[in-house]
């Protein structure tokens, strides 16, 4: 709660962290929701627009084909950007990269805006690459950008706000998906265009905020910027110490150029981070929380929810994942990542469980979908405690300001690779299950816990762990010895 009021009492960083959210991770977790409601509508006018052209109607599998690769093309192009946003973020740094970032969405609502008048179902199939790309960018220079501009107490919690703004965007893309708003055969249109509006409120509120402090003096070695962001964003608070930190970091870093993805693998010195990563990374996209999504509207309609209420349930689970998110970020700082991390794969173990013996039994018992109804929310409460948030703070905090951007385009390829694995039948949790076992197992066995430390001591912690026959590394504090090290 303390980490809560300070984060209110900087006024300026509570608003770079509401203008960096809604044109970021808000659009990935709008864009993922509101594909659902037009469907069945999107498959008439593709049907329509192959009439009007050949004189002929399209094959019903030929309709769920374009359907396919509509939904498809938008992790697809999540992988471009995320490959992108790493180049980015290091040439136009991590403020100008989410302003840019913002031509994709534009460029995007026009086409679904004008799809229907044009007759072109390759429109909307073209729109989804360019959201994903956009999504794919801004999911991965959020964080970072966010990461490099809190303090080292806050910053967890400034991290979580990713999560809270995915969830947010998740939410707002169902009920904006209503039949009674948007969701109606004649405004879908519309539905998909209003992507542009976060993007708008973007561009006109995040160029009256400050850069990265971190990017200002350590890749663009201007102090006096630096400075200015310090002031702007810790509002009354002495930066001094602060900035005394970064410049130790910036003497770390000297004569060091930005890494590139590859060599994350090859370096012994990042193999804990590397590892953290790609396990975590991979425990979080598979752990099965997208399938039961998929599967939250036939389990309402076995409970006996009519047909008209089911996509108000459906609001219900994406409210379950923001109230955790919001959770969360208040008590993060208190409990760590790591309880965070291992408290959500065993919750998620747990029900997950319960809810595969329940799809299992549903037919023969009668109150079995009650029972699976509940573990939907149960599941998706579990997943917004620690994996939903906690995972998209590990490439800003495990790895130092060289190796960082590559270390998000790792991470972003392997998170939009792993949305396109998907899953069918009653048994689809069981290996899901041994994901989240894993998931939890790592965290607690070899995630060091970064809770209040700086930068630099999160560094040393690694380089123990990474050399463990070794003489323990040199001290940050001398800037003699620091040249003289590995790192």
């Amino acid at each position: 709660m303390r980490a809560l009021q300070r984060l209110i009492q900087g006024k300026v960083l509570l608003l770079t962290i509401c203008a960096a959210g809604i044109g970021g991770t808000f659009q990935f977790g709008y864009n993922l929701s509101i594909i659902n409601a037009p469907t069945l509508h999107i498959q008439d006018f593709t049907n329509e627009t192959w009439w009007a052209r050949t004189g002929q109607p399209l094959p019903d599998h030929l309709v769920l084909l374009v359907w396919s690769l509509i939904v498809s093309l938008y992790p697809l192009g999540g992988l471009f950007g995320a490959l992108l946003a790493g180049p980015l973020a290091i040439k136009l740094g991590r403020k100008k990269s989410l302003l840019v970032n913002n031509v994709f969405v534009v460029a995007a609502a026009i086409l679904f805006g004008f799809s229907r008048r044009a007759g072109s179902f390759e429109m909307i199939m073209l729109g989804r690459l360019l959201v994903g790309v956009s999504a794919g960018v801004s999911m991965n220079v959020q964080p970072m950008y966010l990461g490099e501009s809190a303090p080292k107490e806050l910053r967890g919690a400034v991290a979580m706000t990713s999560a809270i703004f995915t969830a947010l965007g998740v939410v707002m893309g169902q009920v904006v998906g209503l039949r009674e708003l948007l969701g109606g055969p004649q405004a879908w249109p519309l539905l998909l265009a209003s992507c542009l509006v976060p993007g708008l409120l973007q561009l006109a509120s995040l160029p009256l905020l400050p850069e990265s402090p971190r990017y200002l003096l350590i890749d663009c070695g201007d102090t006096e910027a630096c400075l200015a962001a310090l002031q702007r964003l810790r509002g009354p608070a002495d930066v001094a110490g602060e900035l005394a930190e970064l410049e130790q970091e910036r003497a770390a870093c000297r004569d060091r150029r930005a890494r590139r993805p590859w060599e994350l693998f090859r370096e012994r010195a990042l193999r804990r981070q590397v590892a953290s990563l790609v396990v975590l990374g991979s425990a979080m996209e598979l752990c099965g929380n997208d399938t039961v999504y998929a599967y939250a509207s036939g389990v309402f309609r076995e409970a006996g929810i009519p047909e008209e209420k089911v996509q108000y349930a459906i609001i219900g689970t994406g409210s379950c994942e923001l109230l955790t998110a919001f959770v969360s970020c208040v008590v993060i700082e208190r409990l760590g990542r790591r309880v965070l991390l291992m408290g959500g794969y065993c919750l998620m173990t747990c029900w997950g469980s319960v809810f595969t013996v329940a799809l299992y039994l549903q037919s023969s018992i009668p109150w079995m979908p009650y029972l699976a109804m509940s573990c939907i929310f149960a599941f998706i409460l579990s997943f917004g405690i620690g994996p939903a948030g906690v995972t998209g703070i590990l490439a800003t905090e495990l790895f130092d300001q060289t190796a960082r951007p590559a270390a998000y385009m790792v991470s972003g390829a392997l998170m939009w690779t792993m949305l396109f694995l998907e899953g069918l039948s009653h048994f689809i949790y069981v290996p899901f299950l041994g994901v989240c076992v894993c998931g939890a197992i790592y965290t607690g066995f070899f995630l060091p816990e970064t809770k209040g430390k700086t930068f630099l001591e999160i560094s040393e912690e690694l380089h123990r762990l990474n050399f463990p026959r070794k003489s323990p590394g040199p001290t940050w504090r001398d800037p003699e010895v620091i040249l003289s090290t590995e790192l």
